[in-house]
């Protein structure tokens, strides 16, 4: 019986090592891991920095929930830091994620699961251990009752697995998802016994249970919010966490505009922002608080890609199913005049969605690029294969008669007329565009366009509305257009099926604002999640780049490689940023 049962162990033990597999203290897109297993901190952090003070921002508009995974409701601003993931980010590196919730990492060669190994001192914050369960109820959870971002997302996993209490497997479809594996750690883990007892669909201020380095102190409803270092944070001394997560409280104060939160930025309510105009940039941090030294003013290099930013047609919308109406519309945008006169020449136009990096579509398509899109010719424009996308210049003097002539000339082969001044379609009614924004601010920039296009014919709205009814709307993709922005990484992946899938497009909630509805897009998003090498990534990112480009989407605005931050002496920061993002983890308070 003692050899049999022996024999029997020997058998199991092999079976269950039979997979053959890599450990890894760390997973990254393409290539090796910057910093080894045995790293002591990350290269940016200032590790004896105090962890004390407090530091406040700004936030627009309200809130009324702390539950950010759902479609209802605004969530309360910084509630992502009472949550920890299975893995985080080294920002010095482009796509690289190192063990938190999870020591280490195991995958075949394949890559057609994950494994992550967890640590067995995780705890949330009432004190119970965090396990393979709760990633197994996280990620069903956030599969069937989360934004629909979560299904597109993670889309291409089969099924996961709690192969032990700190084990819990991900298999996959495929192994052509490279992304996959680092984006399923980058998933905040909640806990199981909290959320059985509460309703995770509802929308309300229940204060939800984490095992991040915050918890929420205090608030008061859509006003402000505030969290609270938690002093025996079970991850304080990993390597990963060494000089990060610095101030004692860090607060939120929301106002609904943004001239009032620079004023109370001045008055010392707000002691950290970021300057998105470049207006008030150039002219109101000025006085004796900035000329003293006591808030400093730096331009900090991002070397991010800059993606897309700008005026986004609902292609639902009947009035604008058609590229060359898209077209004539993009027209009529004087980016040049806009620039000088309202910007001071800060920006650069966008012209990719991918701008200030090698993703970005130049030229014509060659090698590999062009290889994606040949089988796709008789469905793309013939443009995309024998001319290099740029965007038109004005002179910048406000006058734009050759746009406007060439705008009608599209127009009147879409099936529009100019009749008495009006552009009408063949039942005489006329083309009719309302602007939906959430800025008063933004009014500036926007009347001089709608200006434009009135005078080929074209009526305007300019609809100003609070940031709930903004967000409710375009949840529901109920604008004709709005301003709209599609953040990119270095190395993009999965969430290009939310920006533009086809299945986003049908599910309300999704980033696919504009309704983009393509199966050669389709196509190249799975190129450019499925590519094995960074060469296959560059050549399919910027062949979807083209074809979004040539599709005229968006009417595109501008971009700046940089971050314009304010900030009262009392915050310090590292000696240097870390490459691709602010580190504001990483600053402390003296």
């Amino acid at each position: 019986m003692k050899r049999l049962l022996s024999a029997f162990c020997i058998l199991v033990f092999s079976f269950a090592h039979a997979e053959e597999f890599s450990r890894s203290h760390a997973l990254v897109m393409h290539g090796e891991p910057a910093l080894p297993a045995d790293f002591t901190q990350l290269p940016y952090v200032n590790v004896n920095a105090p962890k004390q003070g407090s530091m406040t921002h700004e936030a627009q508009g309200t809130f009324d929930t702390f539950n950010p995974f759902i479609v209802k409701g605004n969530p309360a601003a910084g509630v992502g830091q009472i949550y920890d993931t299975l893995l985080t980010a080294n920002n010095d590196e482009a796509f690289a994620q190192y063990g938190l919730l999870a020591k280490s990492i195991d995958m075949p060669e394949d890559r057609s699961w994950v494994r992550f190994n967890l640590r067995p001192e995780a705890r949330f914050h009432d004190g119970q251990p965090v396990t393979a369960d709760d990633v197994v109820f996280t990620f069903n959870l956030l599969l069937e009752k989360g934004a629909p971002f979560y299904r597109a997302y993670y889309g291409s996993v089969k099924e996961v697995v709690a192969e032990s209490k700190q084990s819990v497997r991900f298999n996959f479809v495929d192994g052509t998802n490279r992304e996959l594996p680092l984006i399923l750690g980058q998933l905040p883990i909640l806990p199981k016994h909290f959320w059985q007892q509460h309703d995770f669909s509802k929308a309300d201020l229940t204060l939800p249970l984490g095992s991040g380095p915050y918890q929420i102190a205090k608030f008061d409803t859509g006003r402000s919010v505030s969290y609270a270092l938690v002093k025996d944070y079970w991850a304080k001394d990993l390597p990963i966490s060494r000089g990060r997560n610095n101030i004692a409280t860090i607060n939120y104060e929301y106002y609904r505009d943004s001239s009032v939160a620079l004023e109370a930025f001045k008055a010392g309510r707000i002691d950290y922002r970021i300057e998105t105009s470049a207006k008030d940039w150039a002219t109101a941090y000025t006085g004796p608080m900035f000329d003293s030294g006591k808030i400093h003013t730096d331009t900090l290099l991002n070397e991010n890609p800059q993606g897309m930013q700008g005026f986004v047609f609902n292609t639902r919308r009947p009035l604008f199913n058609q590229p060359e109406v898209r077209k004539a519309i993009g027209l009529l945008f004087d980016f040049e005049w806009t620039n000088e006169q309202l910007f001071y020449g800060a920006y650069k136009r966008t012209d990719s969605y991918f701008a200030a990096s090698e993703l970005a579509a130049t030229g014509l398509p060659q090698g590999g690029e062009l290889a994606l899109l040949a089988p796709y010719k008789d469905q793309l424009p013939e443009e995309v294969f024998t001319k290099e996308f740029s965007l038109e210049k004005t002179r910048g003097d406000g006058n734009i008669r050759p746009q406007m002539r060439e705008a009608l000339a599209l127009l009147k082969g879409a099936g529009w007329t100019l009749s008495k001044g009006q552009l009408v379609d063949a039942n005489g009614k006329q083309m009719h565009i309302e602007f939906l924004i959430y800025q008063k601010t933004f009014e500036r920039i926007v009347l001089p366009y709608t200006r434009n296009l009135q005078k080929i014919g074209i009526s305007t709205e300019v609809r100003v509305v609070d940031v709930s009814q903004y967000v409710n709307r375009v949840q529901k993709f109920d604008f004709d257009m709005v301003v709209g922005s599609f953040g990119q990484s270095s190395s993009p992946g999965n969430e290009q099926r939310d920006f533009w899938g086809s299945k986003a497009a049908e599910h309300v909630g999704s980033r696919n604002i504009i309704g983009v509805n393509s199966p050669v897009v389709d196509k190249l998003i799975e190129a450019v999640i499925g590519a094995d090498d960074r060469q296959a990534l560059v050549d399919a990112t910027r062949a979807l780049d083209r074809v979004l480009l040539w599709s005229y989407y968006v009417v595109p605005q501008w971009h700046l490689n940089a971050w314009r931050v304010a900030y009262w002496d009392k915050l310090k920061r590292p000696e240097r940023n870390p490459k691709f993002a602010l580190g504001l983890d990483s600053w402390w308070v003296e």
